[in-house]
């Protein structure tokens, strides 16, 4: 599976652990900067880039998961979920990490570098990449209804006021 990874300054020293880690599981990994250490740098376009990536990934048919990460994952989830037809999640947990791709769907994850351990995150991650989409239903119909919204600004049947 191709794996996209974007951060900022924030996690810039963890990032290479994470590359290393995935692509020691067996995966194609695509860093989406910074390259170098800025304490002054701004992750939205490191976010995007990366989640615009698996988007165009998984619209060509390639198998594809994104990861950003910054100190607390919230703006790197925001800035990824602005990439129409990217699902980031916040993962804090084996649990979220699971229900994200299970009930989601999520094709990008969001962690918060600064609120775990190196050991904690990598599990994380693992637990991200190795759960699939089972399809169910009712949550396949909830992720048809916010893609929708996204590109038209209703869900038919709903009231969006």
């Amino acid at each position: 599976m191709r794996i996209h990874v974007a951060t900022d300054h924030a996690g810039l020293d963890f990032s290479r652990t994470v590359r290393e880690h995935v692509a020691s599981l067996g995966h194609e990994v695509h860093d989406h900067g910074p390259a170098d250490y800025d304490p002054l740098d701004d992750y939205p376009s490191f976010c995007i880039n990366a989640a615009r990536a698996v988007v165009r990934d998984l619209d060509a048919g390639v198998e594809a998961l994104g990861i950003v990460f910054g100190g607390s994952g919230n703006g790197e989830q925001i800035a990824a979920n602005k990439v129409r037809g990217a699902r980031a999640a916040l993962v804090w947990s084996e649990a979220t990490a699971t229900l994200a791709r299970e009930h989601n769907d999520a094709n990008v994850m969001a962690i918060g570098a600064r609120q775990h351990s190196v050991d904690e995150v990598l599990r994380f991650i693992e637990v991200f990449l190795a759960t699939p989409f089972p399809g169910e239903e009712r949550h396949a119909r909830r992720i048809a209804q916010l893609a929708e919204y996204e590109t038209t600004g209703g869900i038919a049947g709903h009231d969006i006021v």
